[in-house]
């Protein structure tokens, strides 16, 4: 037997022994009870009963940090760094919450500190209402992440890192969602190959499924469809959506601005440790007043005309937009600005902006530092 072969069956009876000897995870207080679905099922930490309505009805705020700040200190190399500056954000219960900034912003900064995998320099952090330093093993139970970096044993089968990783929860047998996972991730007919033996979509999709293993109130998804295909991703967000229906606090992380504009409820944007804005989605978006109409005139044209008041853009295909405030002007006199060049219109459409726009205006002038 080849030399990775008996470390590879020595991990599996060093992980089965562990897992049979871990006691359960127990939750002291009965007060934070978790929501049950409508369909009578329902998430949280291990064995805990499920007595209180579903969190959209209630709408309660149960996660959190309140002036968190993380200060890496200088070295002889470098200097002092803060990569969380006063940082204070409140996540409803219930909610897909978009955490978003600019690469060095503090989010992975922010993330691992509610992972338990940095330590604060001040301030208060709370998941699912538990205090990460008064109740950190509750906290940690209460909590499912899929971080950037894809990490499982390469000699493991996609089935026995998701028994090993709900034995290290100390969920028992009898209640373990392997088959489920796997299913929902579209593993299934990769459940007894190699994790090495995977793609990378298919060890990210994994990596989902490890996050969801002990069925936490609260998930964050850190970049989770970078390098997954269209389908998958399509897949990826459904059963994210049915997680989120069941009652999971869904905390997400994307560079993709079109999928957390399309699945947030409320958004977060954060620049330089500091929370620039916090809002529902829809009035984050109503932050700008201005909008586009893209003018398509009877003949193509080289070079946007020159209007008083607007500004003008080329398009594609020789169409031009042109912007205004919605509060100073509007589409009639933006027509006649145009009419008046001696152009004939063939066709006008209407842009509103969106959440690229949003983000851009909020952090442009900001210079980030590194997280």
């Amino acid at each position: 037997m080849r030399r990775w072969q008996l470390a590879h069956v020595a991990l599996r009876l060093c992980s089965a022994s562990f897992s049979r000897r871990v006691r359960p995870l127990k939750v002291r207080s009965s007060a934070a009870m978790l929501p049950a679905s409508a369909g009578g099922g329902g998430v949280g930490v291990p064995r805990m009963r499920r007595r209180i309505q579903s969190p959209r009805l209630t709408g309660l705020v149960r996660s959190g940090a309140e002036v968190v700040v993380k200060t890496y200190p200088a070295t002889k190399t470098t200097s002092e760094v803060r990569a969380l500056n006063g940082l204070d954000l409140k996540i409803p219960r219930g909610a897909i919450f978009g955490l978003l900034g600019p690469n060095g912003a503090g989010k992975s900064t922010f993330i691992n500190t509610l992972a338990g995998l940095t330590n604060k320099t001040a301030g208060v952090v709370r998941i699912w209402g538990r205090d990460i330093d008064v109740r950190p093993r509750d906290a940690r139970a209460a909590i499912g992440v899929v971080p950037q970096e894809i990490s499982a044993d390469p000699f493991f089968t996609p089935r026995e890192a998701l028994e090993v990783q709900a034995g290290m929860y100390g969920v028992p047998k009898a209640e373990r969602r392997t088959d489920e996972l796997l299913a929902a991730m579209g593993l299934s007919d990769k459940a007894n190959a190699y994790v090495r033996q995977l793609s990378g979509g298919m060890k990210r999709r994994l990596m989902v499924a490890k996050a969801m293993t002990h069925n936490p109130p609260v998930l964050i998804l850190d970049e989770p469809t970078a390098g997954v295909d269209v389908e998958l991703r399509r897949q990826l967000w459904a059963y994210v959506l049915e997680l989120n229906a069941r009652g999971v606090t869904i905390v997400l992380t994307t560079h993709y601005l079109e999928e957390a504009q399309e699945l947030c409820d409320q958004i977060a944007i954060i620049n330089r440790g500091q929370v620039v804005a916090c809002e529902p989605t829809t009035t984050l978006l109503r932050r700008l007043d201005t909008r586009n109409v893209v003018v398509t005139p009877a003949e193509p044209l080289a070079e946007a005309p020159v209007l008083d008041g607007f500004e003008t853009r080329l398009r594609p295909a020789g169409a031009f937009s042109v912007t205004y405030r919605t509060g100073q002007s509007s589409v009639e006199q933006v027509l006649a600005a145009v009419r008046a060049t001696g152009l004939h219109i063939k066709d006008i459409a209407t842009e509103d902006p969106d959440l690229e726009d949003v983000f851009v205006s909020l952090t442009q002038a900001r210079t980030p530092v590194e997280a």
